[in-house]
């Protein structure tokens, strides 16, 4: 299938080991991972943006793969592209791969924090402290990796940013979360209770008085009720979740009900606010056959 080569960063690598634009074979591994952090990192931050949806969309990994085609100029500048397909017939892909220019922003951002001694994007995903931190490992003290994505000044990765991210890493951090468990204890003296979840991990829910009558309604029916809490958690260095608190919806829902949120859109009206923000114009560049072609269109099936 016919597509294009869209580049969407460069990494210079600086030394004396990577002169005349060679680049040495023992550092391929932070190529490597590099591609895991964007990889996860786009995972991560297309999760937090869609928090109702299980899996991710088709071809998702497909978006998120960089290639190196070539080495350039510079000490050694390795030019990292994704791949994207241009099927003859219309297409629903964006144009731009915008899962991994979101994670490369991003990337960009944390070690530009880092150099700057200054706290990581409130957005990142700290969950993934332990993958970034090890990114830089087979650098000595006087080589680095300059990271510039299309269009921003080049930052520079130096081996003590591994360090910082390490000791980022040895405390617990705070991150939104959603959880569902049994609620097993509670003590309204000190406005607390203790939710265990379906992998046994046991957190402490701090609640208000306005909750209070919930917490107590389903302490006294954990058997056959289960609690929805969504709000600010703080999650061990190991990505265990310990306590909640800064609770943003609390919901008693009966165990095995599927959680539903009345105030919610419809998807009648969901899928026409969607619309509305489609050009007419582009409206107009639809195949005219495409309701009766559908498969063809998304899959590449034959035509009826």
């Amino acid at each position: 299938m016919a597509g294009r080569w869209k580049e969407v960063v460069r990494l210079r690598f600086k030394g004396d080991r990577f002169r005349d634009h060679a680049l040495d074979l023992s550092a391929l591994s932070e190529l490597t991972q590099f591609q895991k952090m964007v990889a996860e990192t786009a995972k991560a931050l297309w999760r937090a943006a869609n928090p109702d949806r299980e899996r991710l969309p088709s071809h998702f990994e497909d978006r998120t793969r960089l290639c190196l085609r070539e080495i350039h100029e510079g000490s050694a500048v390795a030019a990292l592209e994704v791949y994207i397909e241009e099927p003859p017939e219309k297409t629903f892909w964006e144009p731009e791969p915008t899962e991994v220019n979101d994670a490369v922003s991003m990337t960009y951002e944390v070690f530009e924090a880092l150099g700057r001694d200054t706290s990581l994007p409130e957005r990142f995903p700290k969950s993934l402290i332990a993958e970034y931190a090890k990114w830089g490992q087979s650098l000595a003290e006087d080589e680095e990796i300059e990271i510039e994505p299309p269009a921003r000044p080049p930052i520079r990765l130096k081996p003590v940013y591994g360090k910082r991210l390490g000791a980022f890493g040895e405390t617990p951090y705070e991150d939104q979360v959603d959880i569902e468990g049994e609620v097993f204890e509670a003590d309204v003296r000190q406005k607390r209770f203790q939710l265990c979840t379906a992998d046994q991990n046991v957190v402490q829910i701090t609640f208000s008085e306005k909750q209070e009558e919930e917490v107590t309604t389903a302490l006294k029916e954990h058997r056959t009720t289960r609690m929805h809490v969504r709000g600010r958690g703080e999650i061990s260095p190991q990505g265990k979740l310990m306590r909640v608190f800064g609770i943003d919806m609390l919901k008693i829902q009966k165990g095995g009900e599927i959680s539903f949120d009345t105030n919610a859109p419809s998807i009648e009206q969901v899928l026409r606010s969607l619309a509305s923000e489609v050009p007419q114009a582009d409206w107009s560049r639809l195949p005219e056959d495409l309701t009766d072609n559908l498969d063809h269109f998304l899959y590449g099936t034959q035509k009826r």
